[in-house]
């Protein structure tokens, strides 16, 4: 995780849970700063400390990260499926 602050256990975890997605073998390390923002964004949704602004932020990230539906979609990713195959 990047210097600059003091990381909770929580974003710590969540950290690992993103690298270790599927859709972190489309990153390199010039993803890092989008996934700390992310996961600082995120953090303060969840314990309702974000503003709107940073809500919505997460939300742009998480679609560029391709951590939704429609940001999986507009990069053109697809997980597999239980059986095998893709999409």
């Amino acid at each position: 995780m990047p210097g600059g602050r003091k990381w909770s256990q929580e974003e710590r975890t969540l950290w690992h849970e993103l690298w270790t997605a599927p859709q972190a073998s489309q990153w390199d390390d010039s993803f890092i700063p989008s996934v700390a923002a992310y996961v600082c964004h995120f953090t303060a949704v969840l314990s309702g400390d974000a503003s709107a602004w940073a809500a919505q932020e997460m939300r742009h990230l998480g679609e560029q990260l391709g951590l939704t539906p429609k940001g999986m979609l507009s990069l053109g990713w697809a997980l597999p499926t239980p059986g095998g195959g893709s999409e």
